[in-house]
């Protein structure tokens, strides 16, 4: 018998009534997990040395996870998928993770990213591009691919993810599963290895809603660490899923979500519309009241700009201790300046560098009014429009992308000046630290799409309930990847 596609509640049940162990969900995920990583290369480490723990109260007690490799876990190989960390085993677990463990959570894998989360493709990690379990010659997207890979072959009910700009949300569109990234703060970011300190935020993809919620529920608290993290005690997202939303208010953005806007639509941006329409009138069926509004295009068309120079500014200045000295693999020359310059070349891959040579330049005193500076205040126009929104709205809701996942050799050709609001407008969620959910909604040629539903800050309640009653109308949850033939 198959258990690892079943639910976090099911496998509990079977857990407490005896009807599996820990160690026989072990055993499956494991085997799971060498099979994923000989079709897909989704892992940097399996842990085949897992082992049980046990049976409580708590719902994650006694079931595998996987966890993703910018996670500090302490005596477990930890490398943010970069040579440069190729090495580095940590001393500390990142309290994100400790809660996990505290909750009897096993981790049996960490999970390949893009380097350091700087990439949204799946394909810059060191151990090799993570392939899409729908379809091979497709990506799983970034920087959280070898999570929604794993999720959605089956061999856990879930995994942790970080997201800077879309990082969970659109691997768990491409994937066909569910990406849940909560407000910014409600889950601690110490022993995350950080990108950009001001967008990042922790969170998890799973199969449905109910599973982000519980998982959330135990990653979430208030830390001494991080002085960003917040009171969320009062906040019981599982308890807060009562299917109920009438009378809730929802709107979509014109110039995203009308076909008009574009110029040479594609066939599958018109079935992704479609689909996104179909869940709109699902929502509508639900007795909730869903809108058009319309933002400013020049706002929206900086968005994409604004997240490259203020995410490459932070990871510039956050990644100046990567020198080879301290911890990795020390380079070589006959100083010190040497020795760092040779680490950090060899140790980088190219995207990587050009992301720093980015925001070396935008930080420089002569730049810093022109490009960083001005990034920031569009940044806020940004998150000030969507206050707006909310101040009438419970929840934006918007299309995933312009469509199922992209094929590898169509890599070059995603952020096409048709679709780049489309593609990137999940990083407003990161802009404004706001809830933020990924939901699957349909599927284009046997590839999954997804729609996203983006609440206020601290609303997450809200915005997971809204989440729950759409996808129950639905029939996308619980999905395990079909692969195409």
């Amino acid at each position: 018998m198959k258990y690892m596609n079943k639910s976090l509640e099911e496998l509990h049940e079977m857990l407490v009534n005896k009807e599996v162990t820990s160690k026989e969900l072990i055993e499956e995920s494991l085997k799971l997990s060498h099979e994923v990583q000989d079709k897909y290369n989704a892992f940097v480490t399996i842990l085949d040395d897992a082992k049980e723990t046990e049976i409580t109260d708590n719902i994650l007690s006694g079931i595998p996870c996987g966890i993703k490799d910018n996670y500090s876990t302490k005596g477990v190989l930890s490398t943010g998928s970069s040579n440069t960390l190729k090495d580095y085993i940590p001393f500390f677990d990142a309290t994100a993770y400790s809660n996990l463990k505290n909750a009897g959570a096993i981790m049996v894998n960490k999970t390949v990213m893009d380097e350091f989360g700087m990439g949204g493709t799946g394909t810059t990690g060191h151990t090799g591009k993570v392939l899409n379990p729908w379809d091979k010659t497709r990506m799983c997207a970034g920087s959280s691919a070898g999570s929604a890979c794993a999720v959605a072959a089956g061999v856990y009910p879930y995994a942790t993810g970080s997201d800077t700009g879309d990082s969970i949300r659109k691997p768990a569109a491409y994937c066909g599963i569910v990406g849940y990234k909560p407000t910014y703060g409600m889950i601690s970011r110490y022993g995350l290895f950080p990108f950009a300190s001001s967008l990042d935020h922790l969170g998890v993809l799973t199969r449905n809603v109910k599973d982000a919620a519980i998982v959330v529920d135990e990653m979430k608290g208030i830390d001494k660490n991080d002085m960003t993290t917040w009171d969320s005690s009062n906040i019981h997202l599982k308890d807060s899923l009562t299917n109920n939303v009438k009378g809730k208010k929802l709107c979509y953005i014109k110039e995203i979500c009308d076909i008009n806007e574009y110029d040479n639509p594609s066939e599958e941006l018109k079935m992704h519309f479609d689909n996104f329409f179909k869940a709109i009138d699902k929502c509508k069926e639900l007795g909730m009241e869903v809108e058009e509004v319309s933002v400013d295009k020049t706002l929206l068309n900086a968005l994409a700009s604004v997240y490259v120079v203020i995410s490459c500014a932070e990871a510039t200045s956050n990644m100046s201790n990567l020198t080879g000295t301290i911890f990795g693999p020390r380079g070589e020359g006959k100083d010190w300046f040497m020795q760092v310059k040779d680490y950090r070349t060899k140790g980088f891959s190219p995207l990587i560098k050009r992301r720093f040579v980015i925001g070396s330049y935008v930080l420089q005193a002569k730049n810093q009014e022109r490009y960083f500076r001005n990034a920031q205040r569009v940044r806020r126009l940004l998150v000030d429009a969507w206050k707006d929104l909310f101040k009438k709205y419970d929840a934006v809701i918007l299309p995933v992308s312009s469509g199922p996942a992209k094929k590898f050799d169509e890599d070059k050709e995603i952020l096409t000046k048709e679709t780049i609001i489309l593609e990137e407008h999940l990083q407003i969620g990161n802009f404004g630290g706001f809830p933020s959910i990924t939901i699957p909604d349909g599927f284009i040629n046997n590839l999954p799409v997804a729609l996203n539903i983006t609440g206020n800050c601290y609303d997450d309640e809200n915005v997971l309930n809204i989440a729950y009653a759409l996808e129950n109308s639905m029939e996308y949850k619980n999905q395990i990847a079909k692969e195409v033939e």
